[in-house]
């Protein structure tokens, strides 16, 4: 593998969960949302350091989320800092009152170069009953209008559960009507309000990355996973058959995970892998940034796959896809753990040649 594509001294994406403040009550909310603001957030002097932080780290795109990011009432001002420090910033607020038309046009100008809104199904009681909120559904597509008209780039997340996946190919349809600049399919991992009985068996998985190679195809509109790595080895699997019968290469999915290309700043400092491994590394008031994701040992062996266990570890793709490091630690509280949504067996053997970092 390239070194280019290890990630060792800056992440293709960093996040920062300005705050957890949300009116939404999703059922599957990693961060377990609630309609205050944390005491222990970030400050705005906090923030505004930990911008200076984010511009030496040098990731790819620094991500703002929450909970709802419109919480915040220094928001635009942390917005501002960023944009001056030459920082790629996107945001995903939540579809609540305060995205208003004036909001998303405020955001347009202040710098923001994507805006992220969440579809987990193609109607209304598909969607309201995932997001806690009537009228939701309604409101998204308000709100997808008037990035449209902003000419704000757009990106779509859906979330797929037990309670989403039969819709997906209808919530498809939807997606490519709306025709964003990606299209983020996250599968749900057992986190913070997302039960057990919410994750997808892997045989569906493997039917949902099939789906999906398809929909790009179709579509030719830009689609990638989150906590669902094992699409890339699909994506591989599916471009060699297009070679094999002449068709032209297309662009693969960076081999992103967590800890690898990707951190996590919470509300309160705290430095993570990915949102969904909830293993903290540090606080960034005690420890810089990218002291802790160029040099913190889980981070150094989340980005080696020689410390992948089970058939996560003996398979050809570990180096690009390396199954949902989220996932494993959710389900055994070992996050070099093989994969369980992925039903993929190994054709030839590549064993594990590291051992077990201490956590």
């Amino acid at each position: 593998m390239r070194r280019e594509q290890c990630f060792d001294v800056s992440p293709m994406v960093a996040i920062w969960e300005v705050t957890r403040a949300c009116d939404l009550a999703c059922v599957h909310c990693r961060a377990s949302a609630m309609p205050w603001r944390d005491p222990r957030e970030l400050s705005t002097a906090d923030g505004l350091d930990l911008i200076g932080q984010l511009r030496e780290l040098s990731p790819g795109v620094v991500v703002l989320t929450g909970g709802d990011p419109l919480k915040r009432a220094d928001l635009f001002e942390l917005i501002g800092a960023a944009v001056s420090r030459n920082l790629a910033l996107a945001i995903t607020p939540s579809v609540t009152p305060l995205l208003t038309a004036d909001a998303i046009r405020r955001l347009a100008a202040a710098g923001i170069s994507r805006m992220a809104l969440s579809l987990d199904g193609p109607d209304a009681a598909t969607h309201d009953a995932f997001r806690g909120t009537p009228g939701s559904f309604a409101a998204t597509l308000d709100a997808v209008a008037v990035a449209r008209r902003t000419g704000l780039p757009l990106q779509i997340n859906t979330s797929l559960s037990r309670r989403t996946v039969d819709a997906l190919a209808a919530t498809g349809e939807l997606v490519a009507r709306i025709a964003p600049v990606l299209w983020s399919v996250f599968v749900v991992v057992p986190v913070g309000r997302a039960a057990q009985t919410q994750q997808l068996d892997a045989d569906t998985c493997e039917r949902v990355f099939h789906y999906l190679y398809d929909w790009n195809a179709t579509t030719g509109l830009m689609v990638k996973t989150t906590a669902a790595q094992a699409y890339r080895r699909v994506a591989i699997q599916r471009d060699t058959e297009r070679a094999r019968a002449g068709a032209a290469h297309r662009p693969r999915p960076a081999a992103v995970n967590d800890g690898k290309g990707f951190v996590f700043v919470s509300h309160t400092g705290d430095v993570y892998p990915s949102g969904f491994l909830p293993l903290s590394t540090g606080n960034i008031r005690q420890t810089r940034l990218a002291e802790i994701y160029r040099n913190n040992h889980l981070f150094q062996a989340l980005r080696d796959p020689g410390y992948l266990e089970g058939k996560c570890g003996r398979c050809e793709f570990r180096a690009v896809c390396g199954g949902s490091r989220a996932r494993a630690y959710a389900t055994t509280g070992n996050p070099f753990a093989e994969d369980p949504a992925c039903a993929y067996q190994p054709v030839r053997r590549v064993a594990s040649d590291r051992s077990h970092p201490i956590l």
